[in-house]
């Protein structure tokens, strides 16, 4: 028996019909054979589609979330998470029963000792709550009362492009769904002119040859690819060939795109492929957002407080502040998922200075966003996330001077900020010990801030799944707890 023939009789009669030998050895040729055709046909037919699904699972706090993802790795102990009385140890080897044998990144490995390094930052309690933010974020922290800090994150990876990963999708492996596709695939959108998951990057003055970004970070996996995330770039136009070509107008337009659609919707007739769906949905997408990202990036008609609000870098496209109005504009128009990665934070040398650049890229531009998101009314459905891969060492990378220091990446612990939709205001959860290098009360793990993230969403991470390759799969994996200490 042909090991394919499972594969074929798993499809319909007019699938079968149209895979003939001669298809069959062509698409192997190039590379594409039978097994994966039939694998692409089988793996989305016998998913159940989030339609079919009694979703959302339960009434949601939130409508939409604003993701302010801070790649490379915030430092926990300069920003949030003050250790005032390791002043005293400045310069001491930090004791074998703290680190406990952790394994070490090839950065660090070879120094033969392993500094304590106490912040210089100073900190300050703030608002009834008493929270404590670092000075590098005065705005911040004017926002004690509204955001919740959770102390305890911690991780699986060491390294920065798995350690993303991971957070993005459930996997230090890539190819995974990313979080915003799950959302997306279950929920769908609430705007038909707009991805429901939209994507804006930015470069720190903190590090400016940082880690780089990858369009994986957003892709669909082996979710149907209209799930992926929409990305407008940060130089130029934000979504190419949104211009029509010389020549062309709109009804030309409108009248090609109906041909092509009616070609598609007749392949997909004799084909079933789910993705030829896809295409067409996209071209259709393409084609209104011509009109809407237009108007949707001409920030013309804000008022100028409301620029100043977010600062001078606002009228830089691209910058981080631009993006956190772009942010709070697509919020408006309910778009469901908002990510905005902001490159610059991994400080190996020369944090003090390369963290102040930092904050002064994100801390006013994310308390505006804050501000105006309560003003509108749009915080109490919006649910607001803020925070990096990993945490960094107490120990320092390199030289350790009374003005200068670097820091290595740890998985251990690190602080994450919440705010909005279904979240305790003004609460702390976790503590670490007093280098600031294990956790002590209340961990919280990646798999369980994204269980959480889901719930408010309205979804049950162990029913949000997808049958792909004879498994059912979920961004959870087989874990995640929800973090009930900080849910409203």
């Amino acid at each position: 028996m042909n090991c394919n023939d499972s594969i074929l009789l798993a499809l319909s009669r007019e699938q079968r019909e149209a895979v003939s030998r001669r298809t069959f050895l062509g698409r192997s040729a190039s590379g594409i054979g039978l097994a994966a055709l039939g694998g692409l046909l089988n793996s989305a037919g016998a998913a159940v589609s989030p339609e079919e699904k009694p979703l959302p699972h339960f009434a949601p706090k939130a409508k939409r979330i604003i993701y302010l993802f801070q790649s490379g790795a915030p430092s926990q102990m300069d920003l949030f998470d003050p250790k005032p009385q390791l002043e005293s140890r400045r310069g001491e080897d930090l004791p074998g029963s703290i680190r406990k044998g952790q394994r070490l990144t090839g950065m660090t490995s070879g120094q033969k000792t392993f500094p304590v390094a106490p912040s210089i930052m100073r900190f300050a309690e703030h608002g009834q709550s008493g929270m404590q933010f670092s000075h590098l974020m005065p705005h911040m922290s004017r926002l004690a009362d509204d955001w919740c800090m959770i102390r305890s994150m911690h991780t699986e990876a060491i390294n920065h492009d798995p350690a993303i990963t991971f957070f993005q999708t459930g996997s230090q492996l890539a190819g995974r769904p990313s979080l915003g596709s799950w959302i997306s695939y279950g929920l769908g959108s609430d705007n038909k002119d707009l991805p429901a998951f939209v994507v804006l990057t930015s470069f720190g003055s903190g590090r400016k040859d940082d880690q780089p970004i990858y369009d994986r970070l957003w892709g669909a996996g082996f979710l149907p690819s209209k799930h992926q995330g929409g990305k407008f770039r940060n130089q130029g136009q934000p979504v190419l060939y949104l211009a029509d070509p010389k020549g062309v107008d709109r009804g030309l337009r409108r009248q090609t795109l109906d041909e092509i659609g009616g070609l598609n919707r007749a392949h997909h007739a004799v084909m079933g492929d789910p993705e030829i769906q896809t295409r067409i949905a996209q071209y259709e997408m393409a084609f209104r957002m011509q009109s809407s990202v237009p108007e949707l990036t001409d920030v013309s008609g804000e008022p100028q407080s409301v620029l100043e609000r977010y600062g001078p870098d606002v009228k830089r496209p691209g910058s981080y502040a631009a993006n956190c109005l772009l942010a709070r504009r697509l919020a408006e128009r309910d778009v469901r998922f908002i990510q905005l990665y902001h490159m610059g934070w991994d400080h190996h040398g020369g944090l003090p200075k390369a963290l102040e650049g930092q904050c002064r890229d994100t801390d006013q531009p994310t308390w505006a966003l804050m501000s105006e998101l309560k003003e509108r009314g749009l915080l109490e459905d919006t649910l607001v996330v803020w925070g990096g891969e990993f945490g960094r060492t107490i120990y320092s990378q390199g030289a350790l001077t009374e003005t200068d220091y670097g820091r290595d990446h740890h998985p251990r612990c690190f602080t994450m900020l919440l705010a909005g939709a279904g979240i305790q205001r003004g609460k702390v959860l976790g503590a670490t010990d007093d280098y600031c290098y294990n956790i002590t009360q209340d961990p919280v793990h990646v798999h369980d801030l994204n269980a959480t993230i889901l719930h408010l969403m309205g979804m049950d991470h162990t029913r949000l799944t997808f049958k792909y390759q004879g498994r059912n799969f979920r961004l959870t994996d087989v874990h995640g707890e929800l973090i009930r200490a900080i849910l409203a």
